[in-house]
């Protein structure tokens, strides 16, 4: 876990996110990093040499977002693992709904967790998203 109050942790968080998605995406950064921070809980993923290569968020209200992977070390599992997480911490604070806003090329990804579409295609960013709920439960999933 990570701690958005410490400096350290919040440059951590900051510097992921930033590379995922204002470099690589060209989201704005007044986007990436909001108000929200201070509320959530931040997960952070890191290599057995403690090289930090992804995050995610939960929110207060049940919702997951700011997965970031770092592009080197993706297709490894560790946004598999990072979404396992993050589950596991929202069932954990006991938040209802868990849902998210996938980009619509990942929304296959999240489907292979028990999430589903609940709403319309949006976008954020340029991006299409769709609003997607934890479905199954946590004996349903199929582990990635």
């Amino acid at each position: 876990m990570a701690n958005w109050q410490q400096a350290e942790d919040r440059h951590l968080l900051s510097s992921i996110r930033r590379e995922v998605f204002v470099e690589e995406q060209r989201v704005p950064q007044e986007i990436v990093l909001d108000a929200h921070d201070a509320k959530s809980l931040h997960l952070l993923a890191c290599t057995s040499d403690s090289r930090f290569i992804g995050c995610v968020r939960v929110m207060p209200t049940g919702q997951i977002g700011r997965m970031a992977v770092l592009l080197p070390c993706r297709g490894a599992g560790i946004g598999a693992h990072l979404l396992q997480a993050a589950i596991s911490a929202a069932e954990d604070a006991g938040l209802e709904p868990i849902f998210l806003h996938a980009q619509r090329h990942a929304e296959g990804f999240y489907r292979r967790f028990g999430f589903a579409p609940t709403g319309d295609v949006f976008h954020e960013a340029d991006i299409e998203h769709i609003k997607m709920t934890l479905k199954n439960a946590p004996d349903e999933r199929i582990a990635q």
